[in-house]
């Protein structure tokens, strides 16, 4: 005979209002039993009646102040009600009793996000990690992941996917562990064999697509998200992934209507509203893009983000009361991600202000943090450099001149970053045959592939089909990214000159521009740069220091032996005549001169790096000499850079 109780609590689920007959019924039964109240109590509250409900729950956790599900009710049901702080201290209570009960920690989580607390969401993600998992060993390396403990987490999760190879909860975390470390490639073998096992595997999914979102293929990332959306259009994880992967295709616009669609969803967490400003920001609404930050810093004052968020759109959005807090927060212990952030946004603050030294050490202090993160080494140059020297002679590519795809639209643009490349790029933007996309991640991916394959050595046995099968695939991927039609594009991945000698085998016709400014004010932009990820060695100046030598290295190697292909634009040069160096360019490029090009800074298009808003302005000197009023904190830089002080230009 089937528990009358039993019943009524599992009718919850699916159907409520079938839960709520059978508990009325129970009630008059069973009087002094408090279940079937409890269960019409739940009934009410997911039949949208949670005012009916509550002084029902409030009764019973009187009675019985150690029930745990029935704090967990009164918790959703004030939380219905709109009473998140009271929610959250019934759910506590709840968790507190039985720290198994997920749907307690998975209702903490949602109202933590809500409210931008990100210690109680991290706290209960990683109390919800460790309960979904099966086999305690797994729970505990997933816990580990939630906390970002990815050290102890990986070990533990290698043996275990050893032994057990299709424990697809262990693989997925394992993949976890890669993506933290940007071994995304791994990762990637790791998520595609678990959804080879469990195709509805919605976490393994959002996993690959967000691996897939950092490599930055951004149409491949959507692909794995669209059955998730279809299935719960509400994730605002989700969503805030989908409206990222729209930004890397393109589609500014519709990054920013998903993002202020979560920012008017959840108006209380500041990471929203952060992400909100950013997409306001590449679509170049600047005003609002400031206003979003602000709301950010208004819900969380300490949120280091906004702060450089501010300080980096360089237009002075920063005032002495901004100044007054920022110092205020670095005088307190604030969490290094933070404290980064925030001292970058004052360095800046200092530097607009003229005061040189407390700019330096704040931009010290903040790379210092940045540093202190780093755990993969950088490339040995040296043994880079050798590698091209060796392979692209000028009888290798004249053996295989015509073996790529011979397609002239791709215009390059290599270098430093903060060497004037998106000055170079906005300008010829600006022309009627040439569009700008972005900086596409395509070739990188395709170097590593083929480090990874034997390096660049293994170029010499790779058959013509293959090479123009590069060009081709290169040219299929960036189609999605061209959107005006134009007969041109421009890829302005700048460490593209670490691919140069590539490029020239797949892409015959491409044209290369080497974006090139006078080495100590290069660096130093970069040194006081934050970049949102990636450029680890511009955060020290001896690093910054060998990567510059380096490119010069591997420009001038290529420079002799593919003279058609790779142009050197100096930036200053650019500044000094705008008009005469365009028109050179343009002429290089085989490009009629184009009046549009000289008034780049009314070109509307979305612009995606640090520069963004100085290519909104026309050309100016006064940035030119910039680094020189740090000259004494840079010996350093100098003595690294050594002869390419003098000889930069050549």
């Amino acid at each position: 005979m089937s528990d009358p109780f039993a019943t009524a609590a599992a009718a919850l689920a699916t159907n409520p209002a079938l839960a709520e007959r059978q508990a009325r019924a129970l009630c008059v039964q069973a009087p002094g039993d408090p279940r079937p109240r409890l269960i019409l109590a739940s009934a009410l509250r997911r039949l949208g009646r949670a005012g009916d409900a509550l002084p029902m729950l409030r009764d019973l956790a009187q009675r019985w102040p150690r029930a745990a599900r029935t704090r967990y009710e009164l918790g959703a049901c004030l939380s219905d009600l709109g009473q998140p702080q009271a929610a959250l201290a019934q759910l506590e209570a709840a968790t507190g009793l039985d720290r198994s009960l997920s749907e307690a920690w998975r209702a903490i989580e949602a109202l933590a996000f809500a409210a931008g607390d990100v210690a109680r969401e991290t706290a209960a993600k990683a109390a919800l990690a460790r309960i979904d998992q099966a086999d305690p060993a797994v729970g505990q390396a997933a816990e580990w992941i939630v906390l970002g403990r990815y050290d102890q987490a990986e070990p533990l999760l290698q043996t275990r996917c050893r032994q057990h190879p299709d424990d697809t909860e262990a693989v997925r975390l394992l993949a976890c562990c890669y993506i933290a470390a940007n071994a995304l490639d791994d990762a990637e073998v790791l998520l595609r064999h678990v959804l080879t096992l469990r195709p509805d595997f919605a976490l393994a999914r959002f996993d690959l697509a967000r691996a897939l979102f950092l490599r930055r293929e951004g149409e491949a990332a959507a692909k794995e998200l669209a059955p998730l959306i279809d299935a719960d259009p509400d994730n605002a994880a989700y969503r805030n992934l989908k409206a990222a992967c729209l930004g890397l295709l393109g589609d500014d616009h519709g990054a920013e209507a998903l993002q202020a669609g979560l920012a008017r969803q959840f108006p209380d967490n500041p990471s929203v509203a952060i992400n909100h400003g950013h997409a306001l920001r590449t679509a170049g609404m600047r005003d609002a893009a400031i206003a979003a930050y602000r709301r950010a810093l208004a819900l969380r004052p300490e949120t280091g983000e906004a702060w450089w968020s501010l300080a980096n759109l360089k237009v002075g959005a920063l005032s002495e009361a901004d100044e007054a807090a920022m110092r205020g927060l670095l005088s307190r212990d604030l969490p290094a991600e933070d404290r980064l952030h925030v001292a970058y946004a004052l360095g800046r603050r200092a530097e607009d202000a003229g005061d040189a030294d407390t700019a330096f050490a704040l931009y010290q202090a903040g790379a210092a943090l940045v540093r202190a993160r780093q755990t993969v080494p950088l490339p040995d140059y040296d043994a880079e450099l050798a590698a091209n020297r060796a392979l692209f002679t000028p009888e290798f590519l004249a053996e295989r001149a015509d073996w790529g795809d011979p397609d002239p639209a791709p215009i390059f643009i290599v270098g430093l970053p903060r060497s004037g490349s998106t000055l170079v790029e906005q300008i010829l933007a600006s022309h009627g045959a040439v569009e700008g996309t972005m900086e596409l991640p395509f070739i990188p991916a395709l170097a590593a592939r083929i480090e990874r394959d034997g390096g660049l050595a293994a170029l010499a046995d790779v058959p013509r089909d293959t090479v123009r099968g590069w060009g081709a695939h290169y040219l299929a991927n960036t189609a999605i990214h061209r959107r005006l039609g134009r007969a041109r594009f421009i890829d302005k991945m700048p460490n593209n000159f670490r691919h140069i000698g590539l490029i020239r085998l797949i892409l015959p016709n491409a044209r290369i521009i080497d974006a090139r400014r006078h080495p100590m004010a290069s660096c130093f932009s970069c040194f006081k740069q934050l970049f949102a990820q990636g450029q680890d060695f511009t955060y020290d100046l001896g690093d910054l220091a060998r990567y510059y030598r380096h490119y010069l290295d591997i420009v001038r190697h290529f420079r002799p032996i593919a003279p058609a292909a790779v142009r050197t634009q100096i930036y200053e040069d650019l500044v000094d005549d705008t008009e005469g160096q365009v028109r050179a360019l343009l002429d290089w490029l085989g490009l009629p001169f184009d009046p549009a090009t000289l008034r780049f800074f009314e070109n509307s298009r979305a612009v995606r790096t640090v520069s963004s808003e100085q290519v909104r302005q026309p050309i100016y000197r006064s940035g030119l000499d910039h680094w020189r009023a740090f000259e004494t904190h840079l010996a350093p830089l100098a003595t690294g850079l050594g002869d390419a002080m003098e000889t930069w230009r050549a």
